[in-house]
């Protein structure tokens, strides 16, 4: 361990030990046939007609089983007669650079002899419709418009392709509450929109995005090129609880659906008061922010509306996760650091994403203590009221993450009177991590 920093080589942690939480398990037994069968359904098959260039639009998010999802489309549209490419939906992720791009599809297991298509990257965008703010709300608007928002797509997409089909997983935003969140219409005017396109959104900031979303995407759909949309629902497990083939015009209706049952099926901490909150991991294949603000009740707006989790007093990320590639949105989230996260940090891909979403405070950098229980004791050691060895203690491996969590001696008697806890045995040291058995 570490050197202590003076004051701290007095304290002591309570000890820990393991817990499993339950969570509802609902998941798709076999994904692939899932998938073509949604494929087969009438409304989906009458627009897949043979000849038609057809883009695939992958985003950046670790999606369970996505390889296995993509290589299934691309399948069943070249049984069709269609031809099939992936072009890179994810705003400015990746560096902002196609070679970035490309190279985050491929750590999401999305690579040309993977999924059997040609993956085409580049970060060239065109308009492709405009949307005006009227009041509270958006509204698509003449392209002549002088306070009209541009609203840009992939040129691969909008150029080489007769139609495009998203591949998005539904689930609640990080920054947001409203009726469509993280998914198919933000991947349709932030995804596919490249830098300019999420750059240019992002300015109309977070408030503003339960009405600007819904607004941009139907800009996105009157263009007729969305030929359906592929939706995905993960269950707290990281399984695949849903798949579905979602037809362009009703995609704004029925987007809201699958965000309830996403909402429904999300782990969270089952607890009632958390003084520390350690995460070993955070990064940008776990969250757009990093840790998720909707199981930490700690986003850059404050605490996310409707949130029903835990009253968290202090929290501490050890490490960035391999996936995020030193891209540390969200670390500022955090009061707590290691020097090994700090050190991991690419500070050109941060800054990239922070400046391009808006979210400054996500950049921040914490205080960064040398070494894990250093960093913890540092952390515990500035909750108000409690001694650090009376300190409540959690630690996840990361907000994605939570079906097994080590808590503090003083939570067994919580953890044993919930319904939905088991006890698994003592947790053996703050880097001991092999006795995990995540779902």
């Amino acid at each position: 361990m570490a050197e202590l920093l003076p004051g701290l080589s007095e304290l002591r942690l309570p000890p820990m030990h393991l817990v499993r939480q339950r969570f509802a398990d609902d998941a798709v037994v076999d994904i692939a046939a899932a998938v073509r069968a949604e494929l087969r359904r009438p409304e989906i098959a009458a627009r897949l007609r043979p000849g038609l260039r057809v883009a695939i639009a992958v985003g950046s998010r670790g999606i369970a089983n996505l390889a296995l999802i993509v290589r299934t489309l691309v399948t069943g549209l070249r049984e069709r007669g269609a031809e099939p490419f992936i072009v890179a939906a994810m705003g400015s992720h990746g560096g902002a650079t196609a070679d970035g791009q490309r190279a985050v599809l491929a750590r999401c297991g999305v690579d040309e002899a993977s999924v059997g298509c040609p993956i085409r990257s580049r970060m060239d965008a065109v308009v492709v419709g405009t949307v005006v703010r009227q009041g509270e709300s958006y509204r698509t608007a003449p392209v002549d418009d002088p306070a009209a928002l541009s609203v840009y797509m992939d040129r691969h997409a909008w150029e080489d392709a007769d139609l495009v089909i998203p591949v998005a997983r539904v689930k609640p935003h990080t920054g947001f509450r409203g009726r469509i969140e993280s998914g198919i219409g933000k991947m349709l005017c932030i995804g596919l929109g490249k830098h300019v396109g999420c750059t240019r959104l992002h300015r109309e900031g977070y408030g503003g995005f339960a009405e600007l979303i819904p607004a941009a995407a139907a800009a996105v759909l009157a263009t007729g090129r969305i030929a359906c949309a592929l939706a995905v629902v993960e269950n707290a497990y990281e399984r695949t609880a849903l798949v579905e083939m979602v037809a362009p015009e009703r995609i704004l209706d029925r987007e809201p659906a699958l965000l309830d049952r996403a909402r429904a099926l999300m782990p969270r901490l089952l607890l009632d008061a958390i003084d520390v909150l350690v995460v070993e991991e955070i990064g940008k294949d776990i969250s757009g922010t990093g840790m998720d603000p909707n199981i930490t009740g700690r986003g850059e707006l404050g605490r996310p509306q409707a949130f029903t989790g835990p009253d968290i007093g202090r929290i501490v990320a050890l490490g960035l996760s391999a996936a995020t590639k030193g891209n540390a949105t969200g670390v500022g989230m955090a009061d707590v650091v290691t020097r090994r996260l700090a050190a991991q940090v690419d500070a050109v891909a941060t800054a990239t994403n922070v400046l391009t979403s808006g979210s400054l405070a996500g950049g921040k950098l914490p205080i960064a203590i040398d070494g894990d229980e250093a960093a913890i004791m540092a952390a515990a050691s500035c909750v108000p009221g409690v001694a650090p060895r009376d300190a409540r203690i959690v630690r996840i491996r990361s907000t994605l993450h939570l079906s097994e969590i080590a808590v503090s001696q003083n939570l067994l008697d919580a953890a044993r009177g919930h319904p939905d806890f088991s006890v698994v045995g003592p947790f053996k040291g703050w880097l001991e991590s092999a006795a995990r058995s995540d779902g």
